[in-house]
């Protein structure tokens, strides 16, 4: 079977840890072996979040006077390249000898004239207080956000995935029989200018939307979006909340959920799942292959 799996941002560096390479390394780890688990037996693409990295490097850049601080994309493509170097390490060391896995930096095509880019609301990067949140509102021209009280994150526009420009590639690898990790944080956004030349914008691109764009060109059979929660639940934060084990794309697109944490997981499930025979799931990472094999998580199919 060959299954896409998105790692969220949370299994990478849980919120509330320090953005240390030693803390990194030692969660890429334990997602490195849940995956080398699924590679036994099945022919997966991986794709990761890198929202709090994006952030920390785009801290260390604005730190140093000599230059000015590189764009987004630049900063999303250094910490992809980052994100990839440990997965893809751990992985090997977690897989069978022999096997085989490459890190592919990806970029993504979006539309430059994507209502995204007049409303920025994608968050990233470290939590801050509302002094310095307002200390980088002006010095940096970072638009924030109040996530929480007293809790304030940047905030970038989040264009829609339009075209996977590596997507030949990517097939390349993946028929040659191997684990390809690609579209991490999202793929470096890009837009073709007037000359038709790709050009990269100060975007982020949804990592569960980029991730189901992948699983569908690259003809995925299922679609993993794995983060620190058991599955979707329905009335959540109410005494009524529980889990969704098995549901379908219509019943759960009728339902509402919050649209800076589940809710792009549940609009990349049901279009991914509305075509017949595919299965998208939702869970925890250590509970991988148990949403494949449907005992855990939620798992979405068109009937």
């Amino acid at each position: 079977m060959r299954v896409v799996v998105a790692i969220g941002g949370s299994a990478l560096l849980k919120r509330g840890q320090p953005m240390t390479a030693e803390v990194q390394r030692a969660n890429v780890r334990v997602a490195a072996e849940a995956l080398a688990d699924l590679a036994r037996d099945h022919e997966i693409v991986v794709a990761h979040g890198n929202g709090p990295q994006v952030g920390l490097l785009a801290l260390q850049a604005a730190a140093y006077k000599g230059v000015e601080p590189y764009p987004l994309d630049i900063i999303s493509a250094e910490s992809v390249g980052m994100i990839g170097y440990l997965l893809e390490q751990e992985m090997v060391n977690a897989m069978p000898p022999g096997a085989r896995c490459a890190t592919l930096l990806t970029q993504i095509e979006v539309d430059p004239d994507d209502p995204a880019f007049k409303r920025p609301r994608k968050t990233i990067g470290p939590l801050y207080d509302e002094v310095e949140a307002h200390r980088l509102r002006d010095e940096k021209k970072w638009p924030m956000c109040e996530e929480s009280a007293g809790n304030w994150r940047r905030v970038v526009p989040s264009p829609t995935p339009r075209r996977i420009i590596e997507i030949g590639v990517i097939r390349l690898l993946v028929e040659a029989g191997v684990t390809v990790i690609c579209a991490g944080g999202g793929g470096i956004p890009v837009v073709r200018n007037c000359d038709g030349e790709l050009e990269g914008v100060e975007a982020v691109i949804d990592k569960d939307h980029a991730a189901g764009l992948l699983a569908s060109e690259v003809e995925a059979d299922a679609f993993l979006m794995l983060t620190n929660v058991e599955a979707v639940f329905s009335d959540w934060g109410t005494p009524a909340e529980r889990p969704i084990r098995e549901t379908t794309p219509v019943e759960l697109s009728a339902m509402t959920f919050a649209a800076d944490s589940m809710g792009p997981k549940v609009e990349a499930a049901c279009a991914f799942a509305a075509t017949r025979g595919k299965m998208a799931g939702i869970g925890r990472l250590q509970d991988a292959r148990a949403i494949l094999e449907g005992r855990a998580g939620t798992r979405v199919r068109a009937s």
